[in-house]
């Protein structure tokens, strides 16, 4: 193995507007096309710096709710507060001593670690 390619979080059918405001606007993701040939699956393409999140259409969903990404990221104290504009609950963290982060569930309730890389 070289490095993560992507990871893939599950999501409902028609998910796509809420993944786009929520990873897109909240998170500042940037959407990348998804390859033609399997668009018609539906779900959204993100870039996380080098790597991808793919979301994709689970048609029998359930979320994962101890499995999860953990994201990395900078302007952390900017990017909670957005996030909490935003209306989405933050679980701040304090179980490692000297790491910054929280827990955010995404619109159909994953789990999503972000770290402070301040």
């Amino acid at each position: 193995m070289l490095a993560i390619d992507h990871i893939q979080l599950a999501a409902p059918p028609g998910c796509e507007e809420a993944a786009r405001r929520f990873f897109g606007e909240l998170l500042g993701l940037e959407e990348i096309p998804k390859p033609e040939a399997i668009r018609a699956r539906g779900g959204v393409w993100f870039r996380v710096g080098a790597h991808e999140l793919h979301i994709g259409v689970e048609p029998d969903f359930a979320p994962a709710q101890k499995a999860h990404p953990g994201f990395r990221a900078r302007n952390y104290s900017e990017l909670r507060e957005r996030l909490l504009v935003g209306g989405v609950e933050v679980a701040d963290d304090e179980a490692i001593p000297g790491v910054r982060r929280c827990f955010v569930a995404d619109p159909w309730g994953n789990r999503i670690e972000l770290i402070s890389a301040e």
